[in-house]
């Protein structure tokens, strides 16, 4: 039986949910970011269970299937970012109807409906918050940066950043309060 949970965006908050799975007892296959494959069905005193415990941590069993496809594209998105470093070599459309088994435009359409945000949009959003963290880090140049998340140049980027912020990325900088948005906002 799969679980889907809302709100998974890296890989601590994995942790965190294999951690209350066995504290509630339940056996799990395995777990991805958003997704629970569990050995068994889950009894509804248990799914009741696992919903108080994943509560505490601001994470959501989702049950409808349009909340679920949802969720599983703002996964895809995360991992995309976070974990490949949005390093795909079709364009984005694609890769969201091959990883989803999913036409786009289906795809599209409800999470425009649903988010108030394109998936476009929504995606430059996180895309743009990765850059904050880089930037407070302060490990890496704008070039590096750029590169990093295949932006075409730091023109581009910087662009960008200014388009969603407000703010140049060599602003952004000096900001002693640097704000980001935590990624279960989105």
């Amino acid at each position: 039986m799969k679980l889907f949970i809302k709100n998974m965006v890296c890989q601590r908050c994995i942790l965190v949910v294999q951690s209350e799975l066995q504290k509630v007892k339940l056996n799990y296959v395995s777990i991805d970011l958003g997704e629970v494959q569990l050995v068994n069905d889950i009894t509804n005193e248990e799914k009741l269970q696992l919903t108080k415990a994943l509560e505490k941590f601001g994470f959501e069993l989702l049950n409808d299937e349009n909340s679920v496809l949802i969720n599983r594209i703002k996964s895809v998105l995360i991992d995309l970012l976070h974990n490949k470093n949005n390093d795909i070599k079709t364009p984005l459309s694609e890769y969201l109807s091959k990883k989803l088994h999913q036409d786009y435009s289906k795809i599209s359409n409800l999470f425009s409906q649903i988010e108030g945000i394109s998936i476009e949009k929504y995606f430059i959003n996180l895309k743009i918050e990765k850059v904050k963290e880089l930037i407070v880090y302060d490990e890496l140049s704008l070039s590096e940066i750029a590169n990093m998340l295949n932006y075409s140049s730091v023109s581009h980027l910087s662009h960008q950043f200014k388009k969603v912020t407000g703010f140049s990325p060599s602003y952004f900088k000096t900001i002693k309060e640097n704000k980001r948005t935590a990624i279960d906002k989105f």
